[in-house]
C-alpha cells in the first residue's frame, strides 16, 4: 500500500510542528530499531511518525483540521528498501540462531546500513557461509507467512523475540529459515529482497556486530566500491583485482624510502651540529621535515659537545616549530619552561628532556639562544 485516506482525530501543537492522529494509517512509525516511513499527509511533508501507548503520531509543519479527511502518500522507494533490509535481517538472524544458537540482541536499520548484534562470535569464514545460505533463501523465492496466533497457538510455536510480548503477537515466518515476532513491513517473497551482502563484522560487547546491505542498497554499495577499485587500479596501473598486491608493493617501497629519508635527515642534522662553533655555549639546529626521533638523536650529539642549552627544531615559521630541548648536567624542565614562557609556547618533559611547540620565528629563536 502506497496511498490511503484517513480522518484527523486530533491535531496538537508541539515544538517542531503539529502532531496528527488519524483514525487509521499506513505509515510505519519509528519502532523496533527501524526508522519511520516518509511521505506526505494532507499535501504536506510527513516529517516523522512515532508510536506512544498504541497511538501513532504524524508530525507535520502545518495544522490539519479535526474531522478532515486527508490523503496519505508513502514514499515507496524508502519503504521498499526498508522492507528489503528488514526481511534480509530476519534470514541472517534466523541462520545465526539455527546454526550457532546465537540471539539477535540488537538491531538498527539506519539510512545507510543495517547492523545486527549477536551474543556470540564466529569466524569470518563461518559468516561467509551464513551469507551464502541467506542468498540461497533469496534464490528460492519463498513466500513470507505473516500471522497473528491466538494464545493456544503461541504455546506450540517456537519463535525468536528480543523481549516478552504482552498483548497481540505478530509473527513473521520465512519457512525453513526463521520465525520471529516483528511489527515491521516485509516483502511478500524472499526473491524481492535481492542480494544480501555482509559488509562488516566487529567484536562488540562480548559478541559480534554484523553490518549488512540488501537489494538496491547492496547494488549501490557495490557500484561505489567498484568505481573506487577501478580508480585505484588506474593509479597503480594494474587491473582492479590486483590492487591489493600493488598497494602492498607500494607500501614496502614507501617504507624503504622513509627509512632512507630518515638516514638523510640524521646526516643533515649532524652536519648542522658540526657547523656550530666549538666554543659556543648554547646550540640550536633547524629542519623542515625531521621527525621527533631524528631530533632526539641529534640532540644527544649536541649534548655531548656543548655545555649550555641544546635544542633541535622541526617545522617552519608558518606552521610553527616542534622542538626538543636539553641541558647537559642540568634540569631541562627549568630552561624549557623559561623558553616556553618567553615565547608563550606549549611544552613539558623531564629533567633530561623538554619538548613542545612554539609559534616563534626562526630568527627570534636563534636570537634567544645567542643571548640566553
Amino acid at each position: 500500500m502506497t496511498s490511503f485516506t484517513g480522518t484527523v482525530i486530533r491535531c496538537d501543537k508541539v515544538k517542531k510542528g503539529y502532531e496528527v492522529v488519524l483514525d487509521r494509517t499506513a505509515f510505519f512509525p519509528e519502532e523496533g530499531g527501524q526508522t519511520c516511513d516518509r511521505g506526505t499527509l494532507g499535501g504536506q511533508e510527513m516529517l516523522h511518525a512515532s508510536e506512544r501507548e498504541g497511538v501513532i503520531y504524524h508530525l507535520v509543519r502545518e495544522p490539519l483540521r479535526e474531522g478532515q479527511t486527508v490523503q496519505g502518500e508513502i514514499e515507496w522507494q524508502k519503504r521498499f528498501s526498508d522492507m528489503q533490509q528488514h526481511s534480509g535481517e530476519h534470514i541472517v538472524s534466523g541462520l545465526m540462531h539455527s546454526r550457532f544458537g546465537f540471539d539477535n540482541v540488537g538491531f538498527h536499520l539506519g539510512t545507510e546500513a543495517v547492523t545486527m548484534d549477536f551474543n556470540g562470535t564466529i569466524s569470518p569464514e563461518q559468516l561467509r557461509q551464513v551469507e551464502y545460505a541467506a542468498n540461497e533463501a533469496v534464490a528460492k523465492d519463498i513466500p513470507l507467512h505473516i500471522f497473528w496466533p491466538d494464545a493456544s497457538q503461541q504455546e506450540r510455536i517456537s519463535y525468536r523475540s528480543k523481549k516478552e510480548i504482552d498483548g497481540p503477537l505478530r509473527l513473521v515466518e520465512i519457512p525453513g529459515y526463521d520465525i520471529c515476532a516483528c511489527c515491521a513491513p516485509h516483502v511478500e517473497r524472499t526473491g524481492q529482497i535481492g542480494l544480501i551482502k555482509i559488509t562488516g563484522m566487529d567484536r562488540y560487547k562480548g559478541g559480534i556486530r554484523v553490518t549488512m546491505l540488501c537489494g538496491f542498497r547492496a547494488l549501490a554499495d557495490y557500484n561505489r566500491k567498484e568505481e573506487a577499485a577501478y580508480q585505484t587500479g588506474r593509479l597503480f596501473s594494474v587491473p582492479a583485482e590486483n590492487i591489493g598486491q600493488a598497494a602492498e608493493h607500494h607500501l614496502q617501497e614507501a617504507a624503504q624510502l622513509c627509512h632512507k629519508l630518515g638516514e638523510l635527515e640524521n646526516k643533515i642534522l649532524l652536519l648542522q651540529v658540526d657547523q656550530i662553533p666549538a666554543d659556543s655555549r648554547n646550540a640550536c639546529i633547524f629542519s623542515d621535515t625531521a621527525d621527533n626521533a631524528s631530533l632526539r638523536r641529534a640532540l644527544g650529539v649536541m649534548c655531548g659537545r656543548f655545555k649550555g642549552i641544546c635544542a633541535a627544531f622541526s617545522g617552519d615559521d608558518r606552521k610553527g616549530w616542534q622542538f626538543v630541548l636539553s641541558v647537559p648536567g642540568g634540569d631541562a624542565r627549568i630552561e624549557g619552561k623559561r623558553f616556553a614562557d618567553h615565547f608563550q609556547a606549549r611544552g613539558g618533559g623531564s629533567p633530561e628532556m623538554f619538548q613542545g611547540k612554539t609559534a616563534a620565528s626562526r630568527e627570534e629563536i636563534e636570537k634567544y639562544f645567542r643571548e640566553a
